[in-house]
C-alpha cells in the first residue's frame, strides 16, 4: 500500500518546532513524498472532491464533562492571574514514517473531559472568567476537519480523514466539550491578548515544545519575567495539576472500578491460557498477549508495560521483555492494567503458581507477602499518614525475614534508620496513588502525598513483595527464584477502604481454586 504523502499536499505545522516552515517540519510532513504515485491533476481534485455526504451527525456531551467545569475552576483558584495552556502533546515517531500510538497528556485529558487518542497537537486553554476570578474560562484550540475539496482529505497521512479517519467538526467539538473551541492557527492571538497587564500566562511543561516556546515568545513580547521564575510558574501548573487529582471525584470513582473489573477479566484470561503459555518457548509473552487482547477489547489499551515474569525473572521488580519460558514449576508474577478509554488504569498483581498449586517453598513466601499486605489493609483509614502503609508492611516483613534467620540482627534493628536490612528483598515502596497514571499524582509535594493524611476519595495501591533472587547466596536453596507481590486498588471511605480489586482472590488457597475454576 502506498503510504506517503503527495507533493501537492500543504506542510502542516511541525508539533516538535515553534515555527512551521522549519526544514524539520517539511522532513516530517514530506516522509515518503519520493514514493507518491497519486495524481496531482486538476481533474482529479475535482472528481475526489465531489459525492460526499456532508451531513453531520450531532454531538454528544462527553461524560466527564458534567465535572470537568469544577475542575478547571479549582485550578484557576489555585493558580489565579493566569492563562493555563493545556497542550495535549504530539505524534511522536516510531519508525519513519508510522507513529506511536497517541496518548494524551494526562492533566490536559483531566480538564478537557478527552480521552482515547483525542487529539494530537490540539491545546486546552483555562484562565480566570472576567466576570469572576474564581470560575473558569475555557477555550479549546484543535485542528478541525478540512473540508473534501482540500488535499488534506485525501493526501495527509497524518491528518486527513482519508488516512486516519474522520476529524470533529469545531461545532462537534463544542458540543462534546461544553466550551468554546476555535482553530488551532488562532492560538497565538489568544495566548497574546492581555497577558503582561492582566494576566501572566504558564504552560504544563514537557508536553509540546512548540506550545512551549510560543508562551516563552509571548511572555518575552509582553514584560513578563524569563528564566527561572518562568520555570517556577510552569512547575507550579504542572504541581497543582498533579495534586488535584489527589481525591477521587465520583466520575473518577465509577472509572477505576471500570478498569479494575476490565483488569480482572484479564486476569482471568491470564489463567485459563497457562497452558499454552507453558508450551511456548516465550510463555511470557503468551501472558502478555492475552491480557493485551482484553486491555485492547475491553479498554483503550494497558494502562503501562505488562510484567509477566516467570522463575526468577519475578525478582526483577520492572521485567517487561517477558521473553521467558513458563515452567509448571514456577510461580508467574503477573503485574498488568487495563486503561479505560477515559484514561484511568488499574494497577493489579497477582502471583500464580503455574502448575494450580503452591509448593511448600512458594506458599510459605506468599503467606508472608500476604500477612503483610492485610496488615495494611488493616490500618488503612482516614487519618493515617500515607507513610504509615509502608511502614506497617515494613513490620511484618522484617519479622518474618528475622525468623526464618536472613537479617543480620533482628527485626526492631532492621526496621530503624540505621538498619533497614530487610529492603534487600523488598526494594520498592508499599503504596502509591493511582488514577489517570498508574503512578498518579507524582508531582505532589512530599507533604500533600507521602506525609498527607489519607483522605476519603483516595485510590491508592497496597502491594508489599519478597524477592530471592537465585544468585543470591544469604538465602536457602529452596528459596532461590521465589518473587511474590501481591497488589490491590484501594479506594479510601468514610471509615477504611475498600478493595476494589477483591474478585481476584488473594489468598493461596483460594487462587489455587480460582485458578482450577478456570481451567487450569
Amino acid at each position: 500500500m502506498d503510504t506517503s504523502t503527495p507533493q501537492d499536499t500543504p506542510t502542516p505545522q511541525d508539533p516538535s518546532t515553534p515555527e512551521a516552515s522549519g526544514s524539520a517540519a517539511k522532513d516530517l510532513s514530506s516522509r515518503g513524498d519520493s514514493r507518491s504515485q497519486r495524481p496531482t491533476n486538476e481533474a482529479f481534485r475535482e472528481f475526489i472532491a465531489s459525492g460526499w455526504d456532508e451531513t453531520v451527525p450531532a454531538a454528544e456531551p462527553l461524560p466527564a464533562s458534567a465535572h470537568t467545569p469544577a475542575r478547571r475552576d479549582a485550578l484557576v483558584r489555585r493558580l489565579p492571574a493566569t492563562r493555563l495552556v493545556l497542550p495535549a502533546g504530539v505524534l511522536k515517531v516510531r519508525s519513519n514514517d508510522t507513529d506511536y500510538p497517541f496518548r494524551p497528556d494526562t492533566a490536559f485529558a483531566y480538564y478537557s473531559g478527552l480521552g482515547t487518542d483525542e487529539e494530537p497537537d490540539s491545546v486546552l486553554v483555562v484562565e480566570p472568567s472576567p466576570e469572576d476570578p474564581d470560575t473558569a474560562r475555557a477555550t479549546y484550540f484543535f485542528r478541525p476537519r478540512a473540508g473534501f475539496d482540500s488535499s488534506e482529505f485525501y493526501a495527509d497521512s497524518r491528518y486527513g480523514e482519508m488516512w486516519v479517519g474522520r476529524r470533529l467538526t469545531v461545532e462537534e467539538a463544542s458540543g462534546r466539550l461544553g466550551v468554546e473551541v476555535r482553530h488551532i492557527d488562532e492560538l497565538r492571538d489568544h495566548l497574546a491578548k492581555d497577558v503582561g497587564a492582566q494576566l501572566s500566562l504558564a504552560a504544563m511543561p514537557g508536553v509540546d515544545a512548540a506550545v512551549e516556546a510560543m508562551v516563552e515568545e509571548i511572555r518575552t513580547q509582553n514584560g513578563l519575567p524569563g528564566g527561572d521564575e518562568a520555570q517556577t510558574e510552569h512547575a507550579a501548573l504542572k504541581e497543582a495539576a498533579s495534586e488535584q487529582r489527589l481525591v477521587k471525584d465520583a466520575y473518577e470513582i465509577e472509572q477505576m472500578r471500570a478498569a479494575v473489573d476490565a483488569t480482572i477479566r484479564g486476569f482471568e484470561q491470564v489463567v485459563a491460557h497457562l497452558p499454552e503459555a507453558v508450551a511456548h518457548a516465550r510463555g511470557e509473552r503468551v501472558i502478555e498477549g492475552v491480557f493485551a487482547r482484553t486491555a485492547r477489547a475491553d479498554g483503550n489499551g494497558v494502562g503501562y508495560d505488562t510484567i509477566a515474569a516467570a522463575g526468577d525473572h519475578a525478582c526483577t521488580l520492572h521485567w517487561i521483555r517477558n521473553d521467558g519460558q513458563v515452567r509448571p514449576e514456577d510461580l508467574v508474577l503477573v503485574d498488568a492494567g487495563v486503561e479505560v478509554d477515559s484514561l484511568y488504569t488499574a494497577d493489579v498483581t497477582r502471583t500464580l503458581p503455574v502448575s494450580g498449586t503452591f509448593s511448600p517453598a512458594q506458599r510459605k513466601v506468599y503467606e508472608a507477602v500476604l500477612e503483610a499486605a492485610d496488615a495494611v489493609f488493616a490500618v488503612a483509614r482516614p487519618g493515617l499518614r500515607f507513610r504509615d502503609l509502608h511502614a506497617t508492611a515494613m513490620e511484618v516483613v522484617a519479622r518474618h525475614l528475622e525468623e526464618w534467620g536472613l537479617l543480620p540482627g533482628t527485626a526492631a534493628e532492621s526496621l530503624a534508620p540505621e538498619g533497614q536490612w530487610h529492603r534487600r528483598w523488598m526494594v520498592h515502596g508499599t503504596s502509591h496513588h493511582l488514577g489517570m497514571d498508574v503512578h498518579d499524582c507524582a508531582q505532589a509535594r512530599r507533604e500533600m502525598y507521602l506525609d498527607a493524611e489519607l483522605t476519603e476519595g483516595m485510590v491508592f495501591t497496597i502491594e508489599p513483595g519478597l524477592y530471592f533472587k537465585e544468585n543470591d547466596l544469604l538465602v536457602p536453596e529452596e528459596l532461590r527464584g521465589i518473587g511474590v507481590r501481591i497488589e490491590d486498588d484501594v479506594l479510601v471511605t468514610a471509615d477504611g477502604v475498600e478493595n476494589l480489586s477483591a474478585a481476584a482472590p488473594r489468598r493461596a488457597d483460594d487462587v489455587e481454586a480460582w485458578m482450577a475454576t478456570l481451567g487450569r
